[in-house]
Protein backbone atom coordinates (compact mmCIF):
# COMPACT_ATOMS: atom_id res chain seq x y z
CA UNK A 1 0.00 0.00 0.00
CA UNK A 2 2.78 2.26 0.55
CA UNK A 3 4.47 1.44 -2.52
CA UNK A 4 1.39 1.86 -4.55
CA UNK A 5 1.33 5.57 -2.95
CA UNK A 6 4.27 6.69 -3.64
CA UNK A 7 4.06 5.48 -6.72
CA UNK A 8 0.71 7.93 -6.93
CA UNK A 9 2.40 10.99 -5.71
CA UNK A 10 5.62 10.62 -7.58
CA UNK A 11 3.31 9.96 -10.29
CA UNK A 12 1.74 13.17 -10.17
CA UNK A 13 4.89 14.91 -9.37
CA UNK A 14 6.18 13.37 -12.60
CA UNK A 15 2.60 14.75 -14.22
CA UNK A 16 3.36 18.46 -13.12
CA UNK A 17 6.56 18.69 -14.30
CA UNK A 18 5.75 17.79 -18.18
CA UNK A 19 2.85 20.11 -17.93
CA UNK A 20 5.58 23.03 -16.77
CA UNK A 21 8.32 21.67 -19.48
CA UNK A 22 5.20 21.80 -22.36
CA UNK A 23 3.89 25.19 -21.55
CA UNK A 24 7.55 26.28 -21.74
CA UNK A 25 7.93 24.65 -25.07
CA UNK A 26 4.96 26.30 -26.09
CA UNK A 27 5.91 29.86 -24.81
CA UNK A 28 9.45 29.86 -26.45
CA UNK A 29 7.95 28.31 -30.04
CA UNK A 30 4.92 31.32 -29.50
CA UNK A 31 7.75 34.08 -28.69
CA UNK A 32 9.84 32.97 -31.46
CA UNK A 33 7.18 33.20 -33.87
CA UNK A 34 6.20 36.28 -32.54
CA UNK A 35 9.64 37.47 -33.39
CA UNK A 36 9.60 36.29 -36.86
CA UNK A 37 6.07 38.12 -37.39
CA UNK A 38 7.66 41.24 -35.73
CA UNK A 39 10.87 40.83 -38.25
CA UNK A 40 8.77 40.12 -40.90
CA UNK A 41 6.77 43.17 -40.44
CA UNK A 42 9.49 45.40 -39.75
CA UNK A 43 11.17 44.41 -43.07
CA UNK A 44 7.68 44.87 -44.59
CA UNK A 45 7.01 47.93 -43.03
CA UNK A 46 11.10 48.96 -43.45
CA UNK A 47 10.75 47.93 -47.39
CA UNK A 48 7.79 50.34 -47.80
CA UNK A 49 8.97 52.89 -45.86
CA UNK A 50 12.54 53.41 -47.34
CA UNK A 51 10.37 54.38 -50.79
CA UNK A 52 7.48 56.61 -49.56
CA UNK A 53 10.33 58.06 -47.45
CA UNK A 54 12.36 59.09 -49.98
CA UNK A 55 9.92 60.22 -52.33
CA UNK A 56 8.44 62.66 -49.85
CA UNK A 57 11.63 64.41 -48.84
CA UNK A 58 12.70 64.23 -52.67
CA UNK A 59 9.51 65.82 -53.32
CA UNK A 60 8.64 68.74 -50.70
CA UNK A 61 11.83 69.77 -51.33
CA UNK A 62 11.68 70.03 -55.24
CA UNK A 63 8.66 71.67 -54.15
CA UNK A 64 9.95 73.86 -51.33
CA UNK A 65 12.61 74.76 -53.92
CA UNK A 66 10.74 74.75 -57.35
CA UNK A 67 13.97 72.61 -58.56
CA UNK A 68 15.48 69.69 -59.38
CA UNK A 69 16.33 67.27 -56.60
CA UNK A 70 19.28 64.25 -56.14
CA UNK A 71 19.97 61.82 -53.64
CA UNK A 72 23.10 59.40 -53.55
CA UNK A 73 22.29 57.41 -50.30
CA UNK A 74 18.89 56.97 -48.07
CA UNK A 75 18.43 54.49 -45.23
CA UNK A 76 15.62 53.86 -43.26
CA UNK A 77 15.27 52.30 -39.18
CA UNK A 78 12.34 51.32 -37.66
CA UNK A 79 14.16 50.22 -34.35
CA UNK A 80 12.95 53.04 -32.47
CA UNK A 81 10.49 54.84 -34.47
CA UNK A 82 11.45 56.03 -37.88
CA UNK A 83 15.07 56.46 -37.95
CA UNK A 84 15.75 58.36 -40.99
CA UNK A 85 19.30 58.52 -42.69
CA UNK A 86 20.59 60.02 -45.84
CA UNK A 87 23.60 61.58 -47.83
CA UNK A 88 24.51 63.52 -50.43
CA UNK A 89 21.80 65.15 -51.51
CA UNK A 90 21.71 68.51 -53.64
CA UNK A 91 19.48 70.59 -54.67
CA UNK A 92 19.79 72.98 -58.26
CA UNK A 93 18.79 76.04 -59.07
CA UNK A 94 15.52 76.39 -61.57
CA UNK A 95 16.30 75.13 -64.66
CA UNK A 96 16.52 78.44 -66.20
CA UNK A 97 19.44 79.68 -63.90
CA UNK A 98 21.25 76.32 -64.94
CA UNK A 99 20.67 76.76 -68.81
CA UNK A 100 22.37 80.11 -67.76
CA UNK A 101 25.88 78.75 -66.73
CA UNK A 102 25.28 77.64 -62.69
CA UNK A 103 27.06 74.71 -62.41
CA UNK A 104 27.05 73.95 -59.10
CA UNK A 105 24.06 73.06 -56.58
CA UNK A 106 22.20 75.36 -54.95
CA UNK A 107 22.10 73.76 -51.92
CA UNK A 108 24.43 70.73 -51.14
CA UNK A 109 24.19 68.49 -47.53
CA UNK A 110 27.15 66.26 -46.99
CA UNK A 111 24.87 64.11 -44.02
CA UNK A 112 20.80 64.73 -42.75
CA UNK A 113 18.80 62.47 -40.18
CA UNK A 114 15.62 63.02 -38.12
CA UNK A 115 13.09 60.79 -36.42
CA UNK A 116 9.40 60.66 -36.45
CA UNK A 117 6.96 58.15 -35.02
CA UNK A 118 5.55 55.33 -37.29
CA UNK A 119 2.40 56.07 -37.77
CA UNK A 120 3.82 59.14 -39.68
CA UNK A 121 3.60 57.01 -42.67
CA UNK A 122 0.30 57.34 -42.67
CA UNK A 123 -0.25 60.79 -42.16
CA UNK A 124 0.47 63.94 -44.71
CA UNK A 125 2.49 65.86 -44.27
CA UNK A 126 4.07 64.04 -41.91
CA UNK A 127 5.51 65.39 -38.81
CA UNK A 128 9.01 65.81 -38.09
CA UNK A 129 10.56 67.34 -35.07
CA UNK A 130 14.37 67.97 -35.52
CA UNK A 131 16.57 67.43 -38.48
CA UNK A 132 20.34 67.16 -38.20
CA UNK A 133 22.54 68.12 -41.32
CA UNK A 134 26.03 68.57 -41.34
CA UNK A 135 28.42 69.53 -44.73
CA UNK A 136 25.53 72.12 -45.63
CA UNK A 137 27.37 74.08 -48.59
CA UNK A 138 25.00 76.99 -50.08
CA UNK A 139 26.36 78.26 -53.12
CA UNK A 140 24.14 80.92 -54.95
CA UNK A 141 24.33 81.54 -58.68
CA UNK A 142 26.17 85.26 -58.99
CA UNK A 143 23.40 87.98 -60.07
CA UNK A 144 23.87 88.28 -63.96
CA UNK A 145 22.81 84.48 -64.02
CA UNK A 146 20.06 85.04 -62.15
CA UNK A 147 18.88 87.59 -63.81
CA UNK A 148 18.21 85.63 -67.29
CA UNK A 149 15.89 83.46 -65.72
CA UNK A 150 12.39 84.76 -65.57
CA UNK A 151 9.80 83.41 -63.92
CA UNK A 152 9.62 79.69 -63.23
CA UNK A 153 6.41 77.55 -62.83
CA UNK A 154 6.16 75.66 -60.05
CA UNK A 155 7.17 72.30 -59.90
CA UNK A 156 3.64 70.07 -59.27
CA UNK A 157 4.11 68.47 -56.36
CA UNK A 158 2.89 69.39 -52.31
CA UNK A 159 4.69 69.56 -49.14
CA UNK A 160 4.75 66.02 -47.60
CA UNK A 161 7.30 66.57 -44.73
CA UNK A 162 6.94 69.80 -42.22
CA UNK A 163 9.81 70.17 -39.73
CA UNK A 164 9.91 72.05 -36.79
CA UNK A 165 14.20 72.83 -36.24
CA UNK A 166 16.55 72.26 -38.65
CA UNK A 167 20.35 72.01 -36.70
CA UNK A 168 22.97 72.57 -39.27
CA UNK A 169 26.89 71.56 -38.22
CA UNK A 170 29.95 72.35 -40.44
CA UNK A 171 28.23 74.33 -43.42
CA UNK A 172 29.14 77.27 -45.83
CA UNK A 173 27.28 79.77 -47.67
CA UNK A 174 29.24 81.03 -50.85
CA UNK A 175 27.93 83.82 -52.50
CA UNK A 176 29.42 83.51 -56.46
CA UNK A 177 29.80 85.99 -59.27
CA UNK A 178 30.96 86.65 -62.40
CA UNK A 179 33.73 88.78 -61.86
CA UNK A 180 36.69 87.89 -63.45
CA UNK A 181 39.14 89.90 -61.00
CA UNK A 182 36.94 88.84 -57.67
CA UNK A 183 36.72 85.88 -55.26
CA UNK A 184 33.15 84.31 -54.24
CA UNK A 185 32.47 85.64 -50.91
CA UNK A 186 32.28 83.12 -48.39
CA UNK A 187 30.85 82.65 -44.96
CA UNK A 188 32.05 79.60 -43.22
CA UNK A 189 29.71 78.37 -40.20
CA UNK A 190 29.84 75.94 -37.42
CA UNK A 191 26.74 75.38 -36.18
CA UNK A 192 23.13 77.05 -37.10
CA UNK A 193 19.69 76.02 -35.64
CA UNK A 194 16.62 76.85 -37.52
CA UNK A 195 13.17 76.91 -36.59
CA UNK A 196 9.52 78.28 -37.37
CA UNK A 197 9.98 76.82 -41.14
CA UNK A 198 7.31 77.46 -42.89
CA UNK A 199 7.32 77.60 -47.14
CA UNK A 200 6.24 81.70 -47.14
CA UNK A 201 7.41 83.17 -44.23
CA UNK A 202 10.95 84.12 -42.45
CA UNK A 203 12.89 81.09 -40.51
CA UNK A 204 13.86 82.06 -37.28
CA UNK A 205 17.80 81.59 -36.84
CA UNK A 206 20.53 81.03 -34.28
CA UNK A 207 24.09 81.21 -35.90
CA UNK A 208 27.75 81.18 -34.98
CA UNK A 209 29.79 81.93 -37.91
CA UNK A 210 33.12 81.23 -38.54
CA UNK A 211 35.16 84.51 -38.92
CA UNK A 212 39.29 84.03 -40.15
CA UNK A 213 40.94 87.16 -40.00
CA UNK A 214 40.76 88.26 -37.34
CA UNK A 215 39.91 85.01 -35.60
CA UNK A 216 36.80 84.49 -33.59
CA UNK A 217 33.06 83.31 -33.72
CA UNK A 218 30.24 85.97 -34.48
CA UNK A 219 27.54 84.32 -32.70
CA UNK A 220 23.89 85.80 -35.03
CA UNK A 221 19.73 85.73 -33.89
CA UNK A 222 17.72 87.02 -36.32
CA UNK A 223 15.23 85.64 -39.26
CA UNK A 224 15.68 84.44 -42.74
CA UNK A 225 13.82 84.62 -45.80
CA UNK A 226 11.55 83.83 -47.04
CA UNK A 227 13.30 81.82 -49.54
CA UNK A 228 13.35 83.17 -52.96
CA UNK A 229 13.61 79.79 -55.26
CA UNK A 230 14.24 82.22 -58.95
CA UNK A 231 16.94 84.95 -57.26
CA UNK A 232 18.23 82.94 -53.72
CA UNK A 233 20.28 85.95 -53.39
CA UNK A 234 17.34 87.95 -52.84
CA UNK A 235 16.29 85.94 -49.94
CA UNK A 236 16.53 88.93 -47.04
CA UNK A 237 18.31 88.35 -44.05
CA UNK A 238 18.28 90.02 -40.52
CA UNK A 239 19.49 90.03 -37.17
CA UNK A 240 21.54 91.00 -34.16
CA UNK A 241 24.86 89.78 -33.35
CA UNK A 242 27.67 90.01 -30.91
CA UNK A 243 31.80 89.54 -32.01
CA UNK A 244 33.63 88.93 -28.44
CA UNK A 245 37.54 88.11 -27.62
CA UNK A 246 38.97 88.77 -30.90
CA UNK A 247 42.62 88.14 -30.95
CA UNK A 248 43.87 90.97 -33.28
CA UNK A 249 47.17 89.73 -33.32
CA UNK A 250 45.87 87.22 -36.00
CA UNK A 251 46.32 89.80 -38.38
CA UNK A 252 50.41 90.19 -38.76
CA UNK A 253 51.58 94.12 -37.66
CA UNK A 254 48.02 94.44 -35.28
CA UNK A 255 47.86 93.57 -31.79
CA UNK A 256 44.65 93.96 -29.12
CA UNK A 257 41.21 92.57 -27.99
CA UNK A 258 38.30 93.67 -29.83
CA UNK A 259 34.93 93.17 -29.35
CA UNK A 260 31.75 94.29 -31.57
CA UNK A 261 27.70 94.28 -31.34
CA UNK A 262 25.68 95.72 -34.23
CA UNK A 263 22.96 94.56 -36.47
CA UNK A 264 22.26 93.88 -40.11
CA UNK A 265 19.55 93.83 -42.33
CA UNK A 266 19.42 93.47 -46.22
CA UNK A 267 19.33 90.35 -49.04
CA UNK A 268 22.26 87.93 -49.27
CA UNK A 269 23.55 89.40 -52.10
CA UNK A 270 23.83 93.13 -50.33
CA UNK A 271 23.66 93.48 -46.12
CA UNK A 272 23.67 96.81 -44.20
CA UNK A 273 26.06 96.29 -41.00
CA UNK A 274 25.67 98.94 -38.45
CA UNK A 275 27.73 98.28 -35.47
CA UNK A 276 30.08 99.68 -32.87
CA UNK A 277 33.44 97.61 -31.50
CA UNK A 278 35.86 98.38 -28.53
CA UNK A 279 39.74 97.40 -28.45
CA UNK A 280 41.35 98.85 -25.18
CA UNK A 281 44.63 98.03 -25.99
CA UNK A 282 44.83 98.83 -30.22
CA UNK A 283 48.51 98.61 -30.89
CA UNK A 284 50.86 98.36 -34.02
CA UNK A 285 54.13 96.56 -34.47
CA UNK A 286 55.64 99.56 -35.14
CA UNK A 287 55.61 100.88 -31.68
CA UNK A 288 53.86 98.20 -29.39
CA UNK A 289 52.35 100.75 -27.45
CA UNK A 290 48.64 99.83 -26.48
CA UNK A 291 45.87 102.55 -27.42
CA UNK A 292 42.32 102.61 -26.70
CA UNK A 293 39.95 102.92 -29.81
CA UNK A 294 36.35 102.59 -30.32
CA UNK A 295 34.73 102.77 -33.80
CA UNK A 296 30.52 103.29 -34.72
CA UNK A 297 30.22 102.32 -38.41
CA UNK A 298 27.97 102.14 -41.30
CA UNK A 299 29.13 99.17 -43.85
CA UNK A 300 28.09 97.40 -46.84
CA UNK A 301 28.55 94.32 -47.68
CA UNK A 302 28.15 93.09 -51.57
CA UNK A 303 27.87 89.34 -51.85
CA UNK A 304 28.28 90.05 -55.64
CA UNK A 305 31.63 91.51 -55.49
CA UNK A 306 32.74 90.34 -52.04
CA UNK A 307 33.42 94.28 -51.22
CA UNK A 308 32.66 95.77 -48.11
CA UNK A 309 31.88 99.77 -47.96
CA UNK A 310 32.95 101.59 -44.92
CA UNK A 311 29.90 104.97 -45.20
CA UNK A 312 31.44 105.99 -42.53
CA UNK A 313 33.30 104.89 -39.58
CA UNK A 314 33.35 106.98 -36.75
CA UNK A 315 35.91 106.46 -34.38
CA UNK A 316 37.97 107.74 -31.34
CA UNK A 317 41.87 107.06 -30.70
CA UNK A 318 42.64 107.95 -27.25
CA UNK A 319 41.01 111.31 -26.88
CA UNK A 320 41.08 111.76 -30.51
CA UNK A 321 38.14 111.66 -32.45
CA UNK A 322 38.48 111.08 -36.85
CA UNK A 323 36.23 109.65 -39.43
CA UNK A 324 37.05 107.57 -42.52
CA UNK A 325 34.86 106.41 -45.32
CA UNK A 326 35.78 103.96 -48.46
CA UNK A 327 36.08 100.27 -49.05
CA UNK A 328 37.71 96.99 -48.70
CA UNK A 329 38.01 95.73 -52.09
CA UNK A 330 38.32 91.79 -52.95
CA UNK A 331 41.01 90.99 -55.10
CA UNK A 332 40.71 87.77 -57.11
CA UNK A 333 43.80 85.38 -55.61
CA UNK A 334 45.37 87.87 -53.40
CA UNK A 335 42.91 88.94 -50.85
CA UNK A 336 41.60 92.93 -50.32
CA UNK A 337 42.69 96.15 -50.76
CA UNK A 338 41.54 99.06 -48.05
CA UNK A 339 41.01 102.19 -49.76
CA UNK A 340 40.39 105.13 -46.85
CA UNK A 341 39.58 108.64 -47.06
CA UNK A 342 40.54 109.60 -43.16
CA UNK A 343 39.63 113.05 -41.61
CA UNK A 344 41.06 114.09 -38.27
CA UNK A 345 39.26 117.68 -37.51
CA UNK A 346 40.43 118.21 -34.18
CA UNK A 347 42.44 115.34 -32.73
CA UNK A 348 45.83 114.87 -30.50
CA UNK A 349 49.49 114.55 -32.44
CA UNK A 350 50.51 112.32 -29.27
CA UNK A 351 47.58 110.05 -29.47
CA UNK A 352 48.98 109.04 -32.92
CA UNK A 353 52.50 109.14 -32.34
CA UNK A 354 51.91 107.11 -29.43
CA UNK A 355 50.57 104.76 -31.62
CA UNK A 356 52.66 104.48 -34.62
CA UNK A 357 56.56 105.17 -33.55
CA UNK A 358 58.37 103.96 -30.46
CA UNK A 359 59.89 106.69 -28.95
CA UNK A 360 58.73 106.65 -25.67
CA UNK A 361 57.22 109.69 -24.63
CA UNK A 362 56.60 110.72 -27.77
CA UNK A 363 58.73 113.69 -29.48
CA UNK A 364 55.68 115.96 -29.55
CA UNK A 365 52.20 117.19 -28.13
CA UNK A 366 49.90 119.59 -29.91
CA UNK A 367 46.87 119.57 -31.42
CA UNK A 368 46.50 117.57 -35.13
CA UNK A 369 43.90 118.73 -38.09
CA UNK A 370 44.59 116.25 -40.55
CA UNK A 371 43.05 114.80 -44.00
CA UNK A 372 44.95 112.03 -45.57
CA UNK A 373 44.11 109.02 -48.08
CA UNK A 374 45.15 105.42 -46.46
CA UNK A 375 46.15 102.60 -48.69
CA UNK A 376 46.39 99.03 -47.57
CA UNK A 377 47.37 96.93 -50.32
CA UNK A 378 47.11 93.13 -49.90
CA UNK A 379 49.81 90.50 -48.79
CA UNK A 380 51.44 88.51 -46.01
CA UNK A 381 53.61 91.54 -44.86
CA UNK A 382 52.97 93.42 -41.60
CA UNK A 383 50.52 95.85 -41.62
CA UNK A 384 52.96 98.66 -41.20
CA UNK A 385 54.78 97.44 -44.44
CA UNK A 386 52.01 97.32 -46.15
CA UNK A 387 50.07 100.46 -45.08
CA UNK A 388 50.30 103.87 -47.04
CA UNK A 389 49.01 107.40 -47.08
CA UNK A 390 49.31 110.40 -48.14
CA UNK A 391 48.00 113.90 -47.54
CA UNK A 392 48.53 117.07 -45.45
CA UNK A 393 48.14 118.20 -41.71
CA UNK A 394 48.36 121.08 -39.62
CA UNK A 395 49.97 121.19 -36.06
CA UNK A 396 49.07 123.59 -33.51
CA UNK A 397 50.48 124.37 -29.82
CA UNK A 398 53.03 122.21 -30.38
CA UNK A 399 55.30 121.51 -27.51
CA UNK A 400 58.08 119.08 -27.62
CA UNK A 401 58.74 116.75 -24.64
CA UNK A 402 62.10 116.79 -24.92
CA UNK A 403 63.19 119.65 -22.55
CA UNK A 404 66.50 119.72 -24.50
CA UNK A 405 64.73 120.23 -28.13
CA UNK A 406 62.19 122.37 -26.66
CA UNK A 407 64.86 124.97 -25.10
CA UNK A 408 66.72 124.75 -28.75
CA UNK A 409 63.13 125.93 -30.22
CA UNK A 410 62.63 128.83 -27.78
CA UNK A 411 65.93 129.87 -28.49
CA UNK A 412 65.78 129.65 -32.31
CA UNK A 413 62.41 132.16 -31.54
CA UNK A 414 64.31 134.48 -29.52
CA UNK A 415 67.24 134.70 -31.74
CA UNK A 416 65.19 135.11 -34.41
CA UNK A 417 63.04 137.98 -32.78
CA UNK A 418 66.52 139.76 -32.49
CA UNK A 419 66.38 139.18 -28.46
CA UNK A 420 69.24 136.67 -27.82
CA UNK A 421 70.35 137.92 -24.47
CA UNK A 422 67.04 136.32 -23.19
CA UNK A 423 68.19 132.85 -25.65
CA UNK A 424 68.53 130.61 -22.83
CA UNK A 425 67.73 127.44 -21.65
CA UNK A 426 64.96 127.55 -19.57
CA UNK A 427 62.91 130.35 -21.62
CA UNK A 428 59.36 130.69 -21.88
CA UNK A 429 58.05 128.05 -24.30
CA UNK A 430 56.72 129.51 -27.32
CA UNK A 431 53.35 129.09 -29.23
CA UNK A 432 54.61 127.20 -32.56
CA UNK A 433 52.58 125.53 -35.58
CA UNK A 434 53.54 123.09 -38.30
CA UNK A 435 51.69 122.41 -41.47
CA UNK A 436 52.91 119.49 -43.90
CA UNK A 437 52.51 117.53 -46.62
CA UNK A 438 53.03 113.64 -46.53
CA UNK A 439 53.78 110.21 -47.82
CA UNK A 440 53.65 107.38 -45.54
CA UNK A 441 54.72 103.69 -47.48
CA UNK A 442 57.48 100.98 -46.92
CA UNK A 443 58.05 101.70 -43.37
CA UNK A 444 59.07 105.62 -43.66
CA UNK A 445 57.36 109.08 -44.11
CA UNK A 446 58.68 111.26 -46.25
CA UNK A 447 57.75 114.98 -46.34
CA UNK A 448 57.57 117.50 -49.76
CA UNK A 449 56.61 120.19 -47.68
CA UNK A 450 56.93 120.69 -43.72
CA UNK A 451 56.79 124.15 -42.80
CA UNK A 452 57.14 125.31 -39.14
CA UNK A 453 56.09 129.00 -37.88
CA UNK A 454 57.21 129.86 -34.23
CA UNK A 455 57.52 134.00 -33.15
CA UNK A 456 60.49 135.67 -35.21
CA UNK A 457 61.15 132.52 -37.74
CA UNK A 458 59.55 130.25 -40.29
CA UNK A 459 61.43 126.94 -40.85
CA UNK A 460 60.58 125.57 -44.57
CA UNK A 461 61.99 121.79 -44.38
CA UNK A 462 61.71 118.25 -46.94
CA UNK A 463 63.29 115.09 -46.24
CA UNK A 464 62.14 111.82 -44.17
CA UNK A 465 62.00 109.52 -40.96
CA UNK A 466 61.63 105.61 -40.66
CA UNK A 467 59.31 104.33 -38.22
CA UNK A 468 61.79 102.29 -36.52
CA UNK A 469 63.76 105.64 -35.48
CA UNK A 470 67.09 105.07 -37.64
CA UNK A 471 67.43 107.82 -39.89
CA UNK A 472 65.68 111.40 -39.16
CA UNK A 473 67.38 113.63 -42.45
CA UNK A 474 65.74 117.16 -43.31
CA UNK A 475 67.20 119.93 -44.67
CA UNK A 476 65.47 123.53 -45.91
CA UNK A 477 65.64 127.42 -44.80
CA UNK A 478 65.01 129.08 -41.57
CA UNK A 479 63.96 132.86 -42.59
CA UNK A 480 63.87 135.31 -39.59
CA UNK A 481 62.46 138.43 -38.91
CA UNK A 482 66.29 139.51 -37.70
CA UNK A 483 69.40 139.84 -39.35
CA UNK A 484 71.56 137.66 -38.88
CA UNK A 485 73.90 140.52 -37.03
CA UNK A 486 71.09 140.53 -34.88
CA UNK A 487 70.53 137.25 -33.60
CA UNK A 488 74.17 137.19 -31.62
CA UNK A 489 74.94 138.29 -27.76
CA UNK A 490 78.06 138.84 -28.20
CA UNK A 491 78.71 142.55 -29.38
CA UNK A 492 81.57 142.05 -31.61
CA UNK A 493 80.47 138.93 -33.45
CA UNK A 494 77.27 141.31 -33.72
CA UNK A 495 79.95 143.86 -35.67
CA UNK A 496 81.73 140.88 -37.29
CA UNK A 497 78.38 139.48 -39.12
CA UNK A 498 77.22 142.84 -40.09
CA UNK A 499 79.33 142.51 -43.49
CA UNK A 500 77.79 139.50 -43.96
CA UNK A 501 73.76 140.44 -43.22
CA UNK A 502 73.73 141.08 -47.15
CA UNK A 503 74.39 137.58 -48.16
CA UNK A 504 71.81 136.08 -45.84
CA UNK A 505 69.08 139.06 -46.47
CA UNK A 506 66.23 137.68 -49.08
CA UNK A 507 62.86 137.86 -49.90
CA UNK A 508 62.08 140.57 -46.93
CA UNK A 509 63.53 138.46 -44.16
CA UNK A 510 65.96 139.98 -41.57
CA UNK A 511 67.99 136.61 -42.83
CA UNK A 512 67.27 133.28 -44.78
CA UNK A 513 69.59 130.24 -43.43
CA UNK A 514 70.43 126.61 -44.38
CA UNK A 515 69.90 124.26 -42.19
CA UNK A 516 70.25 120.56 -41.71
CA UNK A 517 68.22 118.18 -39.50
CA UNK A 518 69.50 115.18 -38.70
CA UNK A 519 69.66 112.21 -36.05
CA UNK A 520 67.05 109.97 -34.50
CA UNK A 521 63.33 111.12 -33.13
CA UNK A 522 64.52 111.23 -29.24
CA UNK A 523 67.78 113.16 -30.22
CA UNK A 524 67.58 115.43 -33.61
CA UNK A 525 70.64 117.04 -34.34
CA UNK A 526 70.48 120.70 -35.78
CA UNK A 527 73.50 122.62 -37.66
CA UNK A 528 74.02 125.39 -40.20
CA UNK A 529 74.18 123.89 -44.17
CA UNK A 530 76.58 126.53 -45.11
CA UNK A 531 77.90 124.39 -48.24
CA UNK A 532 74.37 124.00 -49.79
CA UNK A 533 74.44 127.73 -49.14
CA UNK A 534 77.37 128.43 -50.72
CA UNK A 535 76.68 126.31 -53.80
CA UNK A 536 73.44 128.03 -54.50
CA UNK A 537 74.41 131.33 -53.91
CA UNK A 538 77.26 130.64 -56.70
CA UNK A 539 75.19 129.05 -58.72
CA UNK A 540 72.84 132.24 -58.49
CA UNK A 541 75.59 133.90 -59.06
CA UNK A 542 76.40 131.95 -62.46
CA UNK A 543 73.17 132.54 -63.71
CA UNK A 544 73.40 135.86 -63.63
Amino acid sequence: MIEEKYERVNGSSSGISGKWRAIWRWGFVSLLIAVIVLATIGEVVLHRAMPILKGRVIETLSTRFNSRVEMDGFSVSVLKGLEVFGDGLRIYPVDDVVAAGAIDPLIALGHFSFHANLKGLFVKPMHVGTVHVSGMVIHIPPREMRRQAPPHARHLGKIKITVDEIVFDDSKLILGTTKPNKDPKEFDMSRIVMRNIGPDVPWKYDATLVNAIPKGDIHATGTFGPWDNESPGDSTVTGNYTFDHVDLNTIKGIGGMLSSVGEFNGQLDKIVVDGTTETPNFSLDTANHPVPLHTKFHAIVDGTSGDTYLQPVEARLGSSDFSCSGAVVNVKGKGHIIDLDVNVPNGQIQDFLKLAVKTSPVVMTGKLQMKTKLHIRPGKESVSQKIGLKGGFTLGEIHFTNPEVEDKVDMLSLRAQGDPKAAKPGAEDVQSQMVGQFVLGDGKLSFSKLGYTLPGADVMLAGEYTLDGEKFEFAGNVRTKAKLSQMVASKWKSVLLKPVDPFFKKNGAGAEIPVKVSGTRSAPKFGLDLRHKVAKDVGDQDGK
